[in-house]
């Protein structure tokens, strides 16, 4: 099965050659030169312009980080299998919140690492959704910005998932994605902080 990035370098891969054959034409007709230039420039910038647009993409799980701050809408949690060498994954659709925990609206879907730990705390947080208390989620690196630990750490009941990584690796190097899902934290969804009222 192809992933993601197999079928985002295809699309670049197919431009390119797109690219090629316009150059071949270029070389072959009378066509000014201004214009034969301008048209291999345009070409070469929409299929580079592509290859990046496509990581936006609504529906198909991302590796990028995820946000500092986040709703949790839902998860599906992916074990790992011997055969095809399937590491495992755990795929969190999240909903970004800013500073003052409202939401941005725009829900996307995050592929992470699988790990036993992560997976029971995954696990822990969409049954709490289910039992009708929202959980949030915030990366280890968030704080309030005003030294201060982020409204999510502060939560008695917080669900910290400090394990992470694909099980068969070994040495001290993480991948930016393991790293995080070693530093996520679920808990109770915070109120949106409302701006205080003048007089």
């Amino acid at each position: 099965m192809n992933s993601l990035n197999s079928i985002i370098l295809s699309l670049a891969i197919a431009y390119a050659v797109l690219g090629v054959l316009l150059l071949v034409a270029c070389l072959f007709t009378h066509l000014p030169w201004p214009v034969k230039a301008g048209a291999i420039v345009v070409t070469s910038a929409f299929y580079l312009v592509s290859f990046f647009a496509t990581h936006s993409l609504l529906g198909w799980s991302t590796d990028d980080p995820l946000p500092p701050n986040f709703k949790l809408l839902g998860a599906r949690i992916v074990e790992p299998h011997s055969v095809g060498d399937d590491p495992g994954s755990i795929y969190l659709w999240v909903e970004a919140y800013d500073h003052d925990n409202f939401p941005s609206g725009v829900p996307r879907a995050y592929r992470l690492p699988y790990s036993a730990k992560l997976a029971d705390k995954t696990e822990a947080a969409v049954r709490a959704s289910a039992d009708g208390h929202p959980q949030g989620g915030r990366t280890a690196n968030t704080g309030t910005g005003n030294g201060g630990i982020g409204p999510t750490e502060a939560t008695p009941a917080a669900i910290v998932a400090t394990g992470g990584g694909d099980p068969s690796g070994g040495g001290d190097q993480l991948d930016p994605s393991t790293a995080q899902s070693q530093g996520l934290v679920f808990s109770p969804l915070p109120p949106p902080r409302m701006p205080a009222k003048t007089e």
